[in-house]
């Protein structure tokens, strides 16, 4: 049986079974994309983005790193998957037709993909996002003429993706309950002695058990000096007497992940720890109040770097202050659709949602981390997770 063949065998048993929402939601997020292009005066998108196909149609596996395409016009959706693929597309994706090709044969992907975009004359692609590949853009072009594709398909999309539906809230609402249970059994076995990979390992086997599917981004967990290096992660280290440790994780539910960070120290956290967790949590009420309809992410940052400055010069932060989080896959749980940053002049509209990574790092010495995934409400970030922004403290075992 060939991929084909048992796409049709397995579509008269499955075909829609794990679709992860309701026809109408879908048909909802697709009518919006459609006005955006109506107004852009495109007549079709070409998208490769994991996530942007799971938007508009539901499909998703763990494997991403192949070839895929999704064809959006005015009146149908267009799913191209590699065989390996082909029963997740049938049983996850709603679409009207979909494409099959060898996983081996990545030849077999241009004639098809390009005999389904030549009515059009007007093409929107992504050309920052995950999956275009070059050497299919290069063929396509060749064959229908480069001046028929445009550069804002990504923009568009992400207009619409950063406002969030209630069954996505609702998603998100239900990630940050099991990213919760996985931060509460990391945080219950930290001790001096133990590893960071027993941590990380406690954690994900409790997400994983809370009903969590397979994340985005694994756990992080860190301690001591190597908290004061930006994206290092567990590795065999042994937790000290008196060291903080860094927790970040983001459990998925129906692919959307709501992140939270909480740091513990294995012992008495000093005061200058605590002033720099009072710190986090200065900046994380500053943008909170700024995260309403009205204000821009521009004034956001630019009001918690000034909360920030004084401490500029001593501890290490990133410059994002937010960054959008909704569906995604590996390798990253962040969405890429806005930023809390300098320049960034988007203004902020109900319903977006941000992960606040409110890291600060002392260079060679430590770092205290403290977060929350924030719903943008009328009168400002309302927190979808449960951080008690408390820095908690091992008690110390008596001998």
């Amino acid at each position: 049986m060939d991929h084909h063949a048992y796409r049709h065998a397995l579509a008269e048993q499955l075909e829609g079974a794990e679709l992860p929402f309701a026809p109408a939601e879908f048909a909802a997020r697709l009518a919006r994309v459609h006005a955006a292009m109506r107004d852009a005066g495109l007549e079709a998108l070409l998208l490769t983005d994991p996530a942007d196909i799971f938007y508009l149609t539901g499909y998703h596996t763990f494997e991403v790193s192949v070839h895929t395409a999704l064809v959006v016009t005015a009146d149908r959706r267009v799913l191209q998957v590699p065989s390996i693929e082909t029963g997740p597309a049938v049983v996850t994706a709603a679409v009207d037709e979909i494409l099959g090709y060898r996983w081996e044969g990545i030849d077999e992907v241009i004639a098809p993909l390009a005999e389904t975009l030549s009515p059009f004359r007007s093409i929107g692609l992504d050309l920052f996002g995950a999956g275009l590949r070059f050497g299919v853009i290069r063929e396509l072009q060749a064959r229908l003429g480069a001046e028929r594709f445009r550069d804002d398909g990504g923009a568009l999309l992400d207009a619409v993706r950063l406002v969030k539906t209630p069954a996505e809230l609702d998603c998100l609402r239900e990630s940050a309950r099991i990213t919760a249970a996985g931060l509460a059994a990391a945080e219950a076995i930290i001790a001096p002695g133990v590893t960071d990979n027993e941590v990380a390992a406690e954690g994900a086997r409790a997400m994983l058990a809370a009903g969590g599917e397979f994340m985005s981004l694994q756990p992080i967990v860190t301690s001591g000096r190597r908290i004061s290096i930006i994206h290092v992660n567990h590795k065999r280290t042994v937790i000290e007497a008196g060291d903080p440790v860094f927790l970040e994780f983001g459990s998925a539910f129906q692919r959307y992940t709501a992140p939270m960070m909480r740091t513990v120290v294995a012992g008495h956290a000093s005061r200058e720890m605590q002033a720099v967790r009072d710190l986090c949590r200065a900046l994380f009420e500053t943008l909170a109040a700024e995260m309403r309809p009205g204000r821009t992410f521009d004034d956001a940052a630019r009001a918690a770097e000034a909360v920030l400055a004084p401490h500029a010069d001593r501890l290490f932060f990133s410059g994002v202050f937010g960054y959008a989080v909704g569906a995604q896959f590996p390798p990253s749980w962040v969405e890429g659709t806005g930023y809390i940053a300098r320049g960034q002049p988007r203004e902020f509209a109900a319903d977006m949602v941000f992960h606040l990574p409110l890291c600060l790092r002392l260079p060679g010495q430590w770092g205290i981390g403290l977060s929350d995934t924030v719903r943008v409400t009328p009168n400002g970030g309302e927190p979808l997770t449960d951080n008690d922004w408390r820095l908690a403290e091992v008690a110390e075992v008596a001998d």
